[in-house]
């Protein structure tokens, strides 16, 4: 039997967010812009030393980066932990996390892309909600929807209600289960691990950028052969950036899922221009007719 799902608390005005780079080095002059968002929010922003590390295509050494984040998470100080890009090198850190400990002091976590593979492998281990949602030099990309939706998910009491602008229904249906995913390349990736994604009876969310369909195709292939789809109980799809003809992308999900369960396009989660939070771990309820993604409780508590 699955422990009981842990919520982080709620963030508040005046609250520290602690910065982590899982990832890849950053754009310095994205950073700062994406840090002055924060504070103008009403946030105050920590940031360490070691963030601006450089090893290779990595921000800093694997060891490096694992102990960056696990400070956050032992930090008193720090209420939530947002972390400054993707790209590479986030499943790395995999080994090097004490799950236990991040179990012990839950936090929200938020980012999308590659930090993905630490969005499913804390919820996995810890049984603690994650927050798939903009990084920091993401968060002057957009006019503000993107940063409205963040804060509505880690301090709202209310549970969260998400409707695409243009739905696009490629199978009609409605169907629950706790929301898993993120994006599509880092999943993959997962396959075969010990942080690989539990998908029966879940929620599956995907979203990808750069990826030709003919790549989409084969990584929704290998979900396939490899059972992880045999119990999905229904699709939601983000945005697919560069990736080709989105009718073709979605042509392919329709062929894998053979319309057998619910599949519902259009929402603005990802890489593109609005890329609104939803939390990883949390039990929802999705609606074709309407186009919604409905979550039966709040993501965070009230507690502090």
């Amino acid at each position: 039997m699955e422990k009981p799902v842990i919520k982080p608390p709620a963030i508040r005005p005046g609250d520290t967010i602690g910065i982590a780079a899982p990832a890849s080095p950053f754009d310095q002059k994205a950073f700062e812009a994406g840090v002055a968002v924060v504070e103008s929010m009403g946030y105050q922003v920590k940031i360490s030393d070691h963030l601006f590390r450089r090893h290779g295509y990595l921000a800093g050494s694997d060891t490096e980066r694992a102990e960056l984040l696990m400070k956050l998470f032992a930090d008193e100080s720090v209420k939530a932990i947002f972390c400054a890009r993707g790209g590479f090198g986030s499943m790395k850190l995999l080994p090097l996390l004490d799950f236990e400990a991040i179990r012990a002091k839950p936090k929200i976590l938020v980012g999308f892309s590659d930090i993905t593979a630490l969005l499913i492998a804390i919820f996995n281990n810890c049984r603690m909600v994650t927050f798939h949602g903009p990084l920091v030099t993401t968060l002057k990309k957009d006019n503000g929807k993107s940063c409205s939706a963040l804060i509505g998910a880690i301090s709202s009491s209310t549970p969260l209600l998400l409707k695409s602008s243009e739905p696009v229904v490629l199978s009609p249906g409605q169907a629950s289960g706790t929301l898993v995913g993120g994006n599509l390349t880092s999943l993959c990736h997962l396959v075969g691990t010990p942080y690989e994604p539990h998908l029966d009876g879940r929620l599956l969310f995907l979203e990808d950028q750069q990826e030709a369909p003919y790549r989409i195709d084969r990584m929704l292939c290998q979900l396939h052969l490899s059972r992880h789809l045999d119990g999905v109980a229904g699709v939601i799809l983000g945005s697919f950036e560069a990736c080709g003809s989105l009718e073709d992308v979605y042509a392919i999900v329709k062929e894998i899922f053979h319309t057998r369960i619910p599949i519902l396009g259009g929402f603005e989660l990802g890489h593109g221009t609005h890329n609104l939070t939803v939390p990883i771990g949390l039990e929802a309820k999705m609606d074709t007719e309407d186009g919604s993604l409905r979550f039966a409780e709040p993501a965070v508590h009230e507690g502090h």
